[in-house]
């Protein structure tokens, strides 16, 4: 299927195969700025070179589509030709070119579209959220308890509409000041934000995927393959509008992570969504990399989205695993053995609890380089994990479990690796400390063969770690399994800053020269 998105600022497409589970899967995608909406507001009606371009990108959307062989194309339009006064003419332009009938939303269906795309890729379950899409020409929220909606607004609150109302002449403090004390009036109902407040906050649209670019960018995740998921604290959303407003069109274009075809805009979009968030009191927001496209892949495809992200998260996981041919019974061995010694020593080392899922995730990534090579198989783990498409993480989340699993062999982390150097401090102890417990694991089966079925951690007397491994049957050799875990060992009695010893069926400590 392919959905087409006529915006005020941009026209979107994105081809999909849609599964009866609701998941979705992109095929290609084509976008375009023709700036539909410019000027819109002081004249009303769409500009004809402005339609022109638009119908341009819509024409090569609709040959792409076609070239691909899609079973259904939806087209829509937002907030632009919504207001225009010569949408009607619009509308039979895309017919004329592409012969495709254009849908024109109202914002209650954006923000339901928003909402149903959000559904199928973020939890909401765990109680009142606030669906925001921020478009070129309007702001539209989906307030929902639970999965369950209550209600869908519209404002005309587009990044696009208020610059050219309020940032015309440059993103002085005092214009970016006048431009929120707008937005706040636009917001006000007490009763409303009193009822909302403390609700989870999801943000779609390209106003927020840029401004997660722009974050994870500060932030030093430059890795990171996508935005979907990164979260951004209410500080954090404030120093990036602040950052950005001191800056010319011409330097936010030079931005890392800002798209230029979105430096004009940018300022007026962020200051909306710090608006919105003071309503809320919220303390961060998420960012969803889906809006209402996939919105009306889901509502064309007329399946519901499977709305548990866990569940998401290990089928995205196991589908790209077995996209790589990965050795499954090896993976699902190593997986049991490293989360086992993380329940063990997990919490000395440091670790918390979310981070036992990330060490199991590289675990049974932890070889898909042999899909590549052999050779350096373990980069190419790296490279491969941080482009794939993995649902129910954040990006770096997503990037911490790629250098966990760069690291199950071979050479240790250092900071002389750019990757690993471009990383948190917070986050580089992450990665030493899963990468710790996941090289011992897969030395633990070097055979490949699940010979040593678990390993039991005690303390020696001198507080030392002892690893014992207990073989699968009492007949089965262990030898080379014991020098693969004691081989890998050394990082691991890093982390802890105490002797790792690996023992033997027996309880005798294995030394590397009588192997």
């Amino acid at each position: 299927m392919a959905a087409i998105d006529i915006g005020s600022n941009s026209v979107r497409q994105v081809v999909a195969d849609v599964t009866n589970s609701g998941s979705i899967r992109i095929v290609d995608e084509l976008k375009a700025t023709p700036r539909l909406g410019a000027g819109l507001d002081a004249t009303g009606s769409l500009a004809p070179e402005a339609m022109r371009r638009a119908i341009e990108a819509v024409t090569r959307m609709a040959v792409l589509a076609a070239q691909l062989g899609v079973d259904r194309t939806v087209i829509v339009a937002t907030s632009a030709v919504r207001d225009a006064s010569n949408s009607a003419e619009f509308t039979k332009m895309v017919h004329a070119a592409t012969g495709l009938e254009l849908r024109i939303l109202d914002g209650s269906e954006e923000a339901r579209l928003a909402h149903l795309s959000a559904r199928a890729h973020f939890d909401m379950e765990a109680g009142p959220t606030v669906v925001m899409d921020v478009g070129g020409g309007s702001v539209e929220l989906a307030l929902s308890a639970g999965p369950v909606l209550d209600r869908l607004l519209s404002y005309p609150l587009g990044a696009l509409r208020l610059t050219e109302r309020h940032l015309s002449e440059g993103t002085r403090r005092r214009d970016v000041a006048r431009l929120r004390r707008s937005v706040r009036a636009a917001l006000r109902d007490p009763e409303l934000w009193r009822e909302w407040r403390g609700a989870r906050l999801i943000g779609s649209g390209g106003t927020f995927t840029a401004l997660a670019a722009v974050q994870l960018a500060r932030r030093g995740v430059s890795a990171a393959r996508t935005v979907h998921g990164a979260r951004i604290g209410r500080e954090e959303v404030e120093h990036v509008l602040e950052y950005l407003q001191h800056l010319s069109p011409a330097e936010r274009a030079a931005v890392p992570g800002l798209s230029p075809s979105r430096a004009e805009i940018i300022v007026a979009g962020v200051a909306t969504i710090a608006e919105l968030m003071d309503r809320l009191g919220s303390r961060e927001l998420t960012v969803s990399a889906y809006g209402i496209r996939e919105g009306l892949l889901l509502e064309s495809a007329q399946v519901s989205p499977d709305i548990e992200p866990r569940r998401a998260r290990e089928r995205s996981v196991v589908a790209f695993a077995r996209r790589c041919h990965y050795e499954a019974l090896h993976a699902r061995h190593v997986r049991r053995l490293a989360l086992q010694l993380f329940d063990a020593l997990g919490r000395s080392l440091g670790a918390s609890p979310p981070e036992r899922l990330t060490l199991g995730d590289a675990a049974l990534l932890h070889d898909v380089g042999y899909h590549v090579s052999y050779r350096r198989h373990h980069q190419h783990s790296y490279h491969l994990i941080v482009h794939a498409d993995l649902l129910g993480m954040t990006p770096e989340e997503q990037v911490v479990l790629a250098n966990v699993a760069r690291y199950h062999r071979a050479s240790r982390p250092s900071r002389k690796h750019e990757p690993f150097a471009a990383l948190t401090s917070e986050a580089r102890a992450r990665v030493r400390r899963l990468a710790a417990l996941l090289r011992v694991a897969d030395g633990m089966d070097r055979g490949h063969v699940g010979a040593v079925s678990r390993i039991v951690v005690k303390r020696s007397p001198d507080d030392g770690i002892e690893l014992h491994a207990v073989p699968r049957d009492p007949g089965a050799d262990c030898r080379l399994e014991l020098w693969g875990g004691l081989r890998k060992s050394g990082l691991l009695a890093d982390v802890a800053g105490v002797p790792v010893r690996v023992m033997d069926a027996s309880g005798h400590e294995v030394i590397d020269d009588a192997l």
